[in-house]
This record gives C-alpha cells, structure tokens and sequence, in this order.
C-alpha cells in the first residue's frame, strides 16, 4: 500500500537530491511517515528535523530548506507571523495596506521595486531556497495558497487518510485549483456516493493504496467497504475538470430542522480570513428549543493589542468577535448564521498534527 502511494506520488510531485526538507509532524502519522519520510528517502532528498515546534522558525534559517510537508494550522501561524513582520518592518505609509488587505492583495498594490525588496527579506527568513509547500490532514483556506504564491511559493493541498496511505488526491506540477484538494492521484478511482442536488455526497475510494482492513476487526472493516470501495466517511463534490473539493466529515455536519445541512469546516474556514480570530471550533447549539450553529472562538489578543494600541478589555475582545460574526452572517444564507458565540480564554485541544479535537473537552 505505501509503496503504491509513493510511486504515484513521485509521479505528480518532482522532488530530488538537489532538495531538503525540515521534518516537522509527528513521524508515527501515517501522512508525514509516508510523504516526509518514506518518498523523501527514495528520491535521495535531504531530511533534517525539527527540534521543537517554537524552534521551527529557527530551524529553517539553519537549515535552508526547499520544501515543507505540513498541516494547514502549521501555515496559517506561519502566514499570520511573516504579515505582522512585514507591518512591523515595512514603511509607514504601506503599513494601512497590509493592515487593511491580504497578504496577496497587498503586495500586488506595492510599487515593483517596494515589493521586490519585502518579498526578499520574507524569502530570507524562510531560509533562502523554499519554493514548495505541500499541506494536508485538515482543511486548508484558499487565501493562505494565494499568499505565499505572491511570495513566490506554492502551495499544494491534498487529501487523504490513514486507511489510503494515506494519500488519495493531490495538487501537483501539472494541475492546480488552489480551491481544491486536487485531482485523484494515479492508479486511484474517487467517486462520489449518492450525491445531492449539489453534488455533494460521500468520497468513495478504489486503489492499491488502500488497506486490506482493520487489524483483527471484521465488524469495523467491513463497516468501511461497499461493493469493494473505500467509504472514506468525508463528504465531497467533484467538478468536470476531476478535483475533489472537500466539504467536511459526515459525522460533523449539523442538520436543522428544516433538513438543510451545514458543514462546520466551511464556516470555521470563513472565520479563520479574519485576524482577530486565533481558533475557532463550529459545533451545533441549541436556541429556543431548535437546532442552530455555535462558534466556540479564540480571540487573537496580539492582534487585537496591536490594532487597538493597548491591552484589549473583555468588552474590546467581545466587540471585535462579535463584529467579524455580523459581518460572516451577512454574506451567508439564514441558516447557516451563527446564534450562539462562546469566546475562549485558553487554546483548543488538538491532536499531534494542530488538528483541533471534535470531542471531548473541546465540545463541553
């Protein structure tokens, strides 16, 4: 299975002993075993690893990497820490610009010479030689892959589980839709399993990536497979063009009464766009007896110390929350506002790869 993965894989994605990478994911996760490892090792590229999560800034100046395999949390922190550099060493009258706009958007308004010369200094902290992002294991914002291409890095997301490889679909050197999570990777079949009215339904998988089952569990294998397909349990779409756009975990969608259905890692994606927000977990609630959304949401106090020149009060945190919420539920149907808001005062649990948990204290 994780031979298969890795042919196809080196087939979509040219890497060689001319590259380094810095291992940052845990190496018993089936994604960085498997794609920071295993394919590494065969293509003679150079690993170098990690010595702790706050170090990885550090790490890659010493290390000088041209690639890094990581989960879109590690990327967000990273494009989040290279904007506030930019604003804090930038001149003063392009300060309003990035403060106001995306990192992309920004850079693309600055004279040629201005943007030339901040684009070099980022690439510098980022050691010099990096020129490819590969991210997976979570949903990743479109607007993170538009940043750092505007920095002159790609960015390619893809999919897949531990059952698969865990690879199953992929970006790669010959097509990219920074929408999705790719095409389905060579020698796998993905189709979606009765699909609604927009098309959404659940991934199916078929390849020699895929287990043969659970070990010594009949009952939860065959739970798994139908008619020799994968049931992966993620929902999805696939366009005419083959990618897969990924719209969340069966298991996770919140159905209203009215049987509309709504998948929580679309509207955390919506939140995460705006700075004030550090982490966001979008659960179902309940509001005058009905069904409805609920956001439980970290407020980013350094952002919100730096907008407003001090320390922000908890009326200051609560009106900025509150704000970003009104003007989310402006730009989406009805049902899919969110009603109840429960600010944080301390960070989500998360697994090993910065996934935040789906259970647990996280839901209480």
């Amino acid at each position: 299975n994780i031979c298969s993965n890795i042919h196809s894989t080196c087939s979509m994605v040219k890497v060689g002993r001319g590259d380094t990478v810095i291992s940052i994911l845990p190496l018993h996760h089936t994604y960085e075993c498997t794609l920071d490892c295993l394919l590494l090792l065969s293509r003679g590229v150079k690993i170098t690893y990690a010595e702790s999560l706050t170090k990885i800034p550090q790490n890659i100046k010493e290390y000088s990497p041209t690639v890094l395999v990581v989960v879109p949390a590690l990327l967000e922190t990273l494009a989040r820490k290279i904007k506030a550099g930019i604003i804090k060493g930038c001149p003063s009258k392009y300060v309003k610009l990035f403060e106001e706009n995306s990192l992309s958007d920004a850079l693309a308004r600055l004279p040629f010479i201005v943007r030339k010369v901040i684009i070099g200094k980022v690439k510098k902290t980022l050691g010099g030689r990096l020129s490819m992002f590969i991210v997976g294991a979570a949903e990743l914002d479109t607007s993170i892959v538009d940043d750092f291409s505007a920095l002159g890095i790609r960015t390619l997301q893809g999919y897949g589980l531990t059952e698969c490889s865990p690879l199953l679909a992929g970006n790669s050197d010959f097509w990219f839709d920074a929408r999705s999570t790719g095409r389905a990777i060579p020698g796998v079949t993905l189709k979606i399993d009765n699909p609604n009215e927009e098309g959404i339904g659940e991934i199916l998988a078929k390849g020699d990536n895929i287990m043969l089952g659970y070990f010594n569990d009949k009952e939860a294998t065959d739970k798994v497979f139908r008619d020799g397909w994968f049931c992966t349990g993620d929902l999805g779409a696939i366009n005419e063009d083959g990618h897969l756009f990924i719209k969340g975990r069966i298991k996770n969608v919140i159905v209203t009464a009215n049987g509309k259905n709504i998948y929580p890692e679309d509207l955390e994606t919506r939140i995460m766009q705006h700075a004030e927000i550090s982490e966001v977990l979008v659960t179902s609630g309940i509001e005058h007896g009905s069904v409805c959304v609920r956001a439980k949401i970290l407020p980013n106090l350094d952002y919100l110390k730096q907008k407003l020149g001090r320390i922000p009060s908890k009326e200051d945190i609560k009106s900025a929350i509150n704000q970003v919420i009104k003007l989310i539920n402006t730009q989406i149907p009805s049902y899919k506002h969110v009603k109840i808001i429960e600010i944080l005062t301390s960070a989500l649990e998360k697994t090993t790869t910065q996934k935040i948990k789906r259970f647990g204290k996280n839901l209480a």
